[in-house]
């Protein structure tokens, strides 16, 4: 599929995203069954997630301090009453026949969710309609040779936030920075795992297309079934293509459910999209009214940590490094607290930055680890900061060697390991010059050639001094020395 850029630039693309996030609650939202990714097939079930007769469901209340979280991350407003529902349907995935969920009431209203998509020099906020909570469905499996259907119903009950968006995004870069915003405020808030591979984290994507000048919007389609941020972006980047071409044929875009192929990056039909009024929504009579307080919700508040866009803000004003810097080291919390607590031992917010950025992240990639599991503390790495600072080691120095032995002896500084192996850079004239002395005899044909005008060559001179010395030289004085003798 291909589409001249000319007409791509005629049309508009407008995109809304339904996020479904399973929280990370150890039971399921209406029973106890346990809600552990991995297990057995059909061993997390009960009579209440299978929906026996006779049976009543009792609301998980941890889910709802999640749910009420999530709205407060976003802005949105918190519903007092809430009030649940039954969505009919029938899959085979669904054991009730229908899924409890919020439909008039969801538990936060509104809000928006600021992203800055690659390339772009402002932040835009994404506005949401709302979030709600509802139970998951089971999981269908299909046999390779696709003659039967096997039904695991473990993940039956397991609670949701749904996070439905406005038809705000333009672009599959805004829908990806979007999900990727949102992945980071669940792992922040520590109520999802972020897990696309794994379906803790699912995205629908609903795509139409108008022309720029247009005033309504198009007929929509929904994408599902894509388990990437990355296969979110080229779905959609599909079907917007898809849907502009069937305009400039003459023909008619049917609203419909479509599979995204993540081998091949294309999207095919899998049912007529459904109406609101086939669910037959009404209010789920074996649940009372849930009432969230204003005293719940300051609580909830209250545990709250500081969230990505606010340590950005914070990393750039306070510790003054560039905003890539920011945006990097916020993508997970973790990092972002070693890094804001290094900030608290150094004052070279910079050099702290680069190091996290550069050589501690190297080292956990390396050895597949998260900065939980990084034996050096932020005091030490602030140590060996100070010390380049100071000039007493190189960078080189402090990244090859004494980095690898703060790392080989746990709980040691860096100042007594730069003392312990010799690595303490003179300073002083009197151990520096015998060696430029040296340097400049041993290499008197360039000694000429500089003094003809290539001064280029003061580097070749300094990087001879610091061979020779083994790297104990200090680099700025040498420099120094170098150009008053040679003078």
């Amino acid at each position: 599929m291909s589409l001249d850029k000319s007409i791509r630039d005629q049309y508009t693309v407008v995109i809304g995203l339904e996020v479904h996030a399973q929280l990370l609650t150890e039971s399921k939202l209406f029973c106890s069954d346990a809600t552990a990714f991995g297990a057995s097939p059909n061993t997390h079930i009960s009579p209440i997630s299978l929906g026996h007769p006779g049976t009543l469901p009792k609301l998980n209340k941890k889910a709802v301090d999640y749910a009420i979280k999530m709205g407060l991350a976003c802005e949105c407003k918190i519903t007092e009453e809430n009030i649940f529902a039954r969505k009919n349907y029938f899959y085979p995935d669904l054991p009730k026949g229908y899924q409890v969920t919020q439909d008039k009431a969801p538990i936060c209203v509104g809000g928006k969710v600021w992203i800055k998509p690659k390339g772009a020099t402002e932040e835009k906020a994404i506005a949401l309609n709302r979030i709600h909570m509802e139970e998951d469905a089971g999981k269908s499996i299909h046999t390779e040779d696709a003659t039967d259907t096997l039904v695991d119903y473990n993940r039956a009950g397991v609670p949701l936030i749904e996070i439905v968006t406005e038809p705000d995004l333009r672009s599959a870069d805004e829908a990806y920075a979007f999900l990727t915003e949102v992945r980071k405020l669940v792992r922040y808030l520590e109520i999802c795992d972020g897990n696309m591979e794994e379906g803790s984290l699912r995205c629908d994507a609903n795509v139409s297309v108008m022309l720029k000048d247009a005033k309504e919007y198009g007929s929509k389609v929904e994408v599902k079934n894509m388990n990437s941020i990355r296969n979110v972006h080229r779905a959609i980047e599909h079907e917007a293509e898809r849907l502009i071409i069937l305009l400039e044929k003459g023909e008619t875009i049917i609203s419909e459910t479509r599979d995204f192929n993540a081998a091949s990056g294309t999207t095919s039909s899998l049912r007529t999209k459904e109406e609101l009024n086939d669910y037959r929504y009404f209010p789920e009579p074996d649940l009372s009214p849930l009432i969230v307080d204003e005293a719940w919700i300051e609580e909830i508040k209250a545990q709250m940590p500081a969230l990505p866009r606010e340590l950005q803000h914070k990393f750039t004003k306070e510790y003054g490094i560039p905003e890539y810097d920011a945006q990097v080291l916020t993508d997970t919390k973790a990092i972002a607290n070693y890094f804001d607590a290094l900030c608290q031992e150094t004052e070279n917010y910079k050099s702290a930055s680069n190091w996290i950025m550069g050589t501690v992240k190297s080292y956990l990639n390396e050895h597949n680890l998260s900065i939980d599991d990084f034996s050096i503390s932020p005091k030490q790495l602030a140590g060996l900061i100070h010390l380049v600072d100071e000039g007493k080691v190189s960078n080189t120095v402090a990244n090859q060697q004494i980095f690898i032995k703060m790392l080989e002896n746990k709980g040691s500084d860096a100042q007594s390991i730069a003392i312990a192996e010799n690595l303490i850079q003179e300073s002083s004239s009197e151990s520096i010059q015998p060696i430029i002395d040296e340097v400049l005899n041993d290499l008197s044909d360039k000694v000429k050639e500089y003094k003809s005008g290539r001064k280029g060559l003061i580097g070749l001179f300094v990087g001879e001094v610091m061979k020779r010395s083994k790297g104990k030289a200090d680099p700025k004085k040498t420099n120094e020395l170098l150009k008053q003798t040679l003078k």
